[in-house]
């Protein structure tokens, strides 16, 4: 019979291909949808890929078809590469060499993605697969610039445009390899190109001093400055590659020197570029409005920025080696004199543009610089010694006057945006300490701060000065408004510095309380600075929050709805009022007074508020407020849970708002503590809606720590007044026990929660669901979940009457699943020491149900008694061993003698060895002793710890309580062990027809000594 033919393997018709790249390019929503789908099929055939970038590279075909094309070959090609189906040998040949017939693209969009194809390719077959790539990237620079500058070429500018970016793509791609591999062939490519890449760059920026408004109208000038652009940025990445290396990494230090000349050249140049821009800005006057002139201005100015990004980097990488560089302190303090430059002028050359004289961003790197840079002129040395480079008392005092006076200070367009949307303005404000290094104003508060922290003896004097001058005045012009709120800010932001200064306490009493009560329409601008300076002074420990007058201050900033004060004020005083209530010396009883009016108007600034971000900032402060006020919260509980559920239903899909209103409800439960019963008909609801989909992915944790919260807290599972109990969630507990082994210990706590609060109750509702969760459960889990679960089953069966499990414990198959697991021996040992652990527990709670446990397993499963028997015994002494805690090791002891006492031949058969043997190391272990007093039958355990080291959980709850009394009143410590098994032995006694038929049947091939020290032991007569 001859072997079945193979299928041939499936081909892609380019045909089908390229019709349906044509409909993923279409207008036609249906047909996109359609042959996007289909694309998607095609490219798991091998070939379709090496189509596609052919389709991509055919000059011929339509532009949007060949944009789909390698847009689609981008985005799905690099993650395939590996694949030698996809990918055969001879396609990515094709496919490497295609990627380089694109440097002749005119389309800017294809060459972008090319480029990054390229990159991602080069990653994994440079130098091995694709060792002409960069020698083919070179050759083409250099031929073009050749061909430019003689004009013999004609497209040799689009040609070394393109090549350029390619290797630009190519060099990010490598400078970011980590591995030695990668860092190697990255070293060998800094070696090559280094040196050719300056001479191009040289060669190419040559013409940039001859720069005249003029000329900025001229093609060729947009194609010089790409171009010098475009071969600096491959300059620079080789440049910080390689200081990275010899700085932070120690490696490739022949290249220190290199590095040194082309910073100190970087230096010169940024000088002399920036100058020719700010001159021809200036000398043109008003902006070009020739789109030509406008691409070359927007890319000088890119070149300027490019300088500052790797001066930056270079910084921000190894700052202390950076001051060393040469020219460093002159580059430095040229960006700090444009700095200056710029106020000298109307405010217009400032803005967020690259058309204007002095761009936010190039400012912004120069403060930047600049800030990082002032620790080499402090006055003092790391080390303690004088510094000889130091700035002057008037260089630091000009600093600080033109940060307060022109960079600090609101502009025009910062109270534009106050007036359009006041809640998006507190909320990019909040979000300044990530943003500091891209806005002019919170750089310019990060750079006084850093000179007061360098030059203290000059800021301090000045800003006090200042102060002094500014603080009495009551103009109300706008400028005068404008510049007093910038000193407060300053003020704020180097408080620490000025605590010695300026009496804080006093000018809340003399001045800020008067000021925040002022009605005029401009002066919100300096309430609002009121209240962030007042959090500020607090959090920085300048002002302590146990003044009333700091909350007579603020909440009047939180309440106030009339002239003088907006949305603004009063989410900034929210903010303030979290600072100051989360802060070390906040003092609840002094805030007390305040409370009502804090909550009252948190709650209804929540209603209020018209972005959810704002309703979660004033949230945090709401939630920050009940946690600090703890129980004195509980008259106003009212107050805070009303509006939680149409907030809640008003935030739909907002997560991270639903995240805080739970936050918000369990700050409130934690704080009301026993109180908190009647919140139950709150609670319920939300739980419930968190466990639906898609909520559930999103709010699963914060509904736990709630539902935990709930129920350490509350005395009752039972609602309050007909409205929902936690009881009603017990099916939801039980569902997720049996589904969520993600956060299975989570669930386990919270049913060991129930338990605590009410373990019949649970028991009489849901006894055989529970334990069948518990079976489900403990098949999968984890040992540690696993240690978790028997720990609560431990519980259980301590505090709940053995009538209301034993048969669910049967029926659910969880003392099957138990017994299976000590039978077969393979579980981890530490899970087998936990069975053992929950089979001394149902012992010791009802013998006879252990007994009826055994008989019926063994009936179910058509065995003998004696074999379910064995491998229980077996385990209980083999695990022995295992058991460090003396608590455990006696619960051990206290099982197996009541099973002792039941007169079962297969446990009396081990009485002799391994039992007496089990109970003499526990007599040898620990130590009790019965209290002599007639009046105090207490039991004094020498061998055991109290509460407070065993449980640190749930401290200061309700739970904690009740926690605290099952351990108390755990049979294991209130019973004397001797006493115990004495009497079980009694009562083994009578099962088996007396004392000499207990001798002669099963302790008669004892070893004479055991026995006894057992005697002894019963006596108390044991050494």
């Amino acid at each position: 019979m001859s072997p079945p033919a193979q299928a041939a393997p499936a081909t892609v018709s380019p045909e089908e291909l390229f019709s349906v790249v044509c409909g993923a390019a279409s207008q036609n929503p249906a047909e996109v949808q359609a042959s996007t789908t289909r694309l998607k099929e095609l490219l798991d055939v091998p070939g379709a890929y090496d189509l596609l970038q052919e389709i991509a590279a055919t000059k011929t075909v339509a532009l949007p078809v060949r944009q789909q094309a390698i847009i689609q070959f981008k985005n799905a090609a690099t993650g395939h590469w590996r694949s030698r189906k996809l990918f055969p040998p001879e396609h990515k040949a094709r496919i490497r060499e295609r990627c380089l017939s694109f440097l002749d693209e005119t389309d800017d969009i294809i060459s972008e993605c090319n480029a990054l194809v390229v990159a991602k390719i080069a990653r994994q077959d440079y130098p091995v697969s694709w060792p002409g790539l960069i020698q083919h990237l070179i050759g083409a620079i250099n031929t073009s610039i050749e061909g430019r500058y003689s004009g013999s070429t004609p497209n040799a500018t689009l040609v070394l445009r393109r090549s350029l970016e390619l290797l630009n793509a190519v060099l990010k791609e490598y400078a970011a390899y980590k591995m030695l591999t990668g860092v190697k062939t990255m070293g060998q490519l800094v070696q090559d190109l280094r040196l050719p890449l300056q001479a191009h760059y040289a060669r190419l920026s040559s013409s940039l001093p001859s720069l005249t408004p003029a000329s900025l109208s001229q093609v060729n000038t947009v194609e010089d400055l790409l171009l010098a652009h475009l071969t600096f940025k491959c300059l620079s990445r080789l440049t910080f590659w390689a200081y990275h290396r010899y700085t932070c990494c120690n490696d490739f230090k022949d290249l220190e020197a290199w590095v040194n000349e082309v910073f100190q050249n970087s230096a010169v140049q940024l000088q002399a570029v920036s100058e020719l821009r700010i001159n021809l800005v200036s000398a043109l006057g008003t902006v070009p409005s020739d789109p030509v002139s406008q691409r070359a201005l927007d890319l000088l100015t890119r070149h300027v920025r490019v300088f500052g990004k790797l001066f930056r980097r270079m910084q921000r990488d190894a700052t202390a080696h950076f001051v060393t560089l040469p020219m460093c302190g002159d580059l430095v303090l040229y960006y700090w004199s444009k700095v200056v430059q710029a106020t000298t002028g109307p405010p217009e050359q400032i803005a967020d543009s690259s058309l204007v004289t002095f761009p936010v961003r190039f400012l912004v790197q120069g403060m930047a610089l600049f800030r990082d840079s002032l620790a080499q002129w402090a006055p003092k040395k790391k080390d303690g010694s004088q510094n000889d480079r130091v700035l002057s008392k008037e260089f630091v005092e000009d600093a600080v006057k033109i940060l307060v006076t022109r960079f600090i200070p609101l502009n025009p367009s910062d109270l534009e945006g106050w007036m359009e949307d006041p809640e998006e303005w507190v909320n990019a404000e909040e979000k300044e300490n990530d943003q500091w290094e891209y806005e002019l104003r919170p750089c310019a508060e990060r750079v006084l701060m850093t000179l007061a922290s360098q030059y203290p003896q000059y800021v301090r004097p000045l800003i006090e000065l200042t102060f002094n001058q500014v603080v009495g005045q009551s103009s109300m012009d706008l400028p005068a408004i404008i510049q007093k709120e910038a000193l407060y800010c300053a003020v704020g932001r180097c408080a620490i510095r000025l605590k010695e200064s300026i009496p804080f306490e006093q000018w809340l009493d003399t001045t800020l309380i008067a000021e925040a009560q002022v009605t005029n329409h401009d002066y919100a601008i300096v309430k609002r600075r009121i209240a962030w300076l007042l959090g500020k002074l607090v959090s920085d420990e300048c002002l302590a929050a146990n003044n009333p007058k700091l909350w007579q201050v603020l909440v009047h900033l939180l309440q106030d709805q009339g002239p003088g004060s907006d949305a603004v004020v009063r989410l900034t005083a929210a903010i303030a009022i979290r600072e100051c209530v989360d802060s070390l010396k906040f003092d609840a009883d002094v805030f007390a007074p305040f409370l009502p009016a804090v909550v009252s108007s948190l709650v209804q600034l929540t209603a209020e508020a018209d972005t959810l971000e704002s309703k979660r900032r004033i949230t945090d402060s709401l939630n920050t407020v009940i946690e600090r006020a703890e129980a004195r919260i509980v008259p106003l509980m009212g107050m805070v849970a009303e509006p939680i559920p149409q907030l809640w239903t008003a935030a739909a899909e907002d997560w991270l708002f639903k995240a805080c209103l739970l936050g918000t409800v369990t700050k409130l439960v934690e704080s009301a503590k026993e109180h908190a019963n009647s919140l139950s008909a709150l609670v319920v609801p939300l739980v419930r809606e968190c466990f639906n989909s898609p909520a559930q992915m999103h709010l699963d944790e914060d509904a736990f720590v709630l539902w935990q919260s709930a129920l350490r807290n509350t005395t009752t599972i039972d609602g309050v007044n007909g409205a929902p109990g936690l009881i009603d969630l017990v099916p939801l507990i039980i569902q997720q026990l049996s589904s969520n082994l993600d956060v299975l210990g989570t669930i386990v706590h919270i049913i060991e929660s129930y338990f605590l609060l009410d373990a019949p109750r649970i028991l009489q509702l849901h006894a055989l669901d529970m334990l069948r969760a518990f079976n489900g459960a403990i098949n999968q889990a984890t040992n540690v979940n696993i240690k978790q679960m028997t720990s609560a089953l431990c519980l259980l069966f301590q505090i709940a009457p053995p009538g209301l499990w034993g048969e669910a414990l049967h029926v659910s198959g969880l003392f099957a699943t138990i017994v299976k697991g000590l039978e077969e021996d393979k579980l981890p040992t530490m899970v087998l020491t936990e069975y053992v652990y929950v089979l001394a527990r149902i012992a010791i709670a009802d013998r006879q149900i252990f007994l009826q446990l055994v008989s019926a397993t063994a009936a179910a499963q058509s065995m003998k008694e004696e074999l379910v028997w064995e491998p229980i015994l077996n385990q209980w002494w083999n695990r022995f061993d295992n058991m460090s805690e003396p608590r455990l090791r006696k619960l051990t002891a206290m099982g197996i003698a009541n099973l002792v006492s039941t007169g079962r031949p297969e446990v009396l058969d081990r009485l002799a060895t391994e039992i007496c043997n089990l109970w003499i190391d526990v007599f040898g272990e620990i130590k009790e002793a019965q209290s002599t007093a007639g009046n105090d039958p207490s039991l004094t355990l020498y061998w055991d710890k109290p509460f407070e080291e065993v449980y640190t959980d749930a401290e200061g709850t309700p739970e904690y309580e009740r926690r605290k009394a099952v351990f108390e009143n755990d049979p294991v410590r209130t019973t004397p062990l001797a006493g115990f098994i004495g009497a079980r032995l009694r009562e083994a006694e009578g099962a088996c027809g007396g004392g000499a038929e207990l001798q002669s049947r099963y302790l008669a091939k004892a070893e004479p000594l055991l026995l006894k020290q057992i005697w002894d032991a019963l006596n108390g007569t044991l050494p």
